[in-house]
């Protein structure tokens, strides 16, 4: 099945973390591909500990925020996207996460159509997850679970930096 985490509150990854932690703690092998991140995190450390879990991350050491993507940007996500793909062909994963692909897609590193063809391509025992904001209605469609989050109060909103152990 095809699950979207969406919208413009914390907790997307999050929730899809707590999933593959679900699947892994029955035996289930677990790849999750991180678009636009290369920074560790608390839950990558710990997952690159666990066997049946892939861990592989694309982008650069900063998020992309307040920048125009550059040429580095899009290799990356090209990349991100050709282990997707891979995964995908070999059915080496039965639960894959697409971390943070919709923004990929939002910021037109890659074509709709292409995560169109990979969502149309993934099995029926490859449980496929995408995150991240403002994933496009045409994606959306494709779902069997589609989860909005939407942010009430966060400390962002006070400029209170993200905390190791708690954001990431």
């Amino acid at each position: 099945m095809i699950h979207i985490n969406t919208g413009d509150g914390p907790g997307k990854t999050t929730a899809a973390l707590g999933l593959a932690l679900r699947s892994l703690g029955w035996g289930k092998r677990v790849a999750l591909i991180r678009f636009l991140k290369k920074r560790s995190s608390g839950e990558v450390k710990v997952l690159d500990r666990m066997k049946n879990c892939l861990v592989r991350s694309f982008g650069r050491e900063e998020f992309i925020r307040d920048r125009a993507p550059g040429p580095e940007d899009y290799r990356e996500a090209e990349a991100g996207l050709a282990e997707a793909e891979r995964i995908i062909r070999e059915r080496s994963a039965d639960l894959l996460i697409l971390d943070e692909i919709n923004v990929a897609l939002d910021l037109k590193l890659f074509p709709p159509e292409r995560v169109e063809k990979l969502i149309a391509d993934c099995p029926p025992e490859i449980e496929l997850v995408l995150t991240g904001r403002n994933c496009p209605d045409r994606i959306l469609a494709l779902a069997d679970y589609a989860v909005e989050i939407r942010s009430l109060r966060h400390p962002w909103e006070k400029a209170v930096p993200a905390r190791p152990g708690i954001e990431y």
